[in-house]
């Protein structure tokens, strides 16, 4: 195998991710877990599969601070981000809503694949209704989103976490800090495993997505 494909390879199974190593070099995959080690330079990160992955840190890695919010932060008109595994009634039931601040709308809009939990989707989109859930998920949310080609139907159970995130480029030394948990997007780049961007939560808060 070629070196090149063997360190794709080897940085895939270490991030769970599903791509194929020969496909790797153009896609990006995203590593769940918890700094272990950061300096201005690089990245240690044990995976939630309890690897541990060793990443450059560039110096335009950009920093989202991700800060917990409520359901009835949830508004008719949010633009959302919803991760949910799918129900026999064809619906969605949440497991993590992002409200994306205003500046964000319309990013990644869409219904796809989401790689959180085994055959979970991420629905990015506007909140079109919004009601009491179900008499079977009491105290919860139904949402219509609605995105450019189409449109899903999400029960958002009570207790489900609701996030929402903010720059967190000035803080990093705050933020980007052994301890702190982390959803790091990342690409063999020069074929070395790299961050590219970073969800962090603040005293061991987790991001949920």
């Amino acid at each position: 195998m070629p070196p090149f494909k063997a360190l794709a390879l080897s940085f895939v199974i270490a991030a769970s991710a599903a791509w194929p190593a020969a496909s790797f070099a153009q896609e990006s995959v995203r590593v769940r877990g918890v700094i272990e080690r950061a300096d201005a330079a690089s990245l240690t990160v044990k995976d939630r599969s309890g690897e541990t992955v060793t990443m450059v840190r560039p110096p335009d890695m950009n920093v989202s601070e991700v800060v917990p919010l409520t359901l009835a932060d949830i508004k008719p008109g949010s633009f959302v981000g919803a991760g949910a595994v799918p129900q026999p009634d064809g619906t969605q039931r949440a497991v993590e809503v992002l409200v994306f601040p205003e500046a964000a709308r319309g990013a990644g809009e869409g219904f796809r694949p989401w790689d959180l939990l085994p055959q979970s989707t991420m629905t990015n989109a506007t909140v079109a209704q919004l009601e009491a859930a179900p008499a079977s998920t009491p105290g919860g949310h139904k949402l219509l989103l609605k995105y450019k080609d189409g449109e899903q139907t999400v029960i958002v159970p009570p207790g489900t976490p609701v996030v929402t995130f903010k720059p967190g480029n000035g803080d990093q030394a705050a933020l980007v800090v052994p301890g702190a948990k982390v959803v790091i997007t990342a690409q063999v780049k020069d074929g070395k495993p790299t961050a590219l961007r970073m969800l962090v939560g603040r005293n061991g808060f987790a991001p949920p997505m």
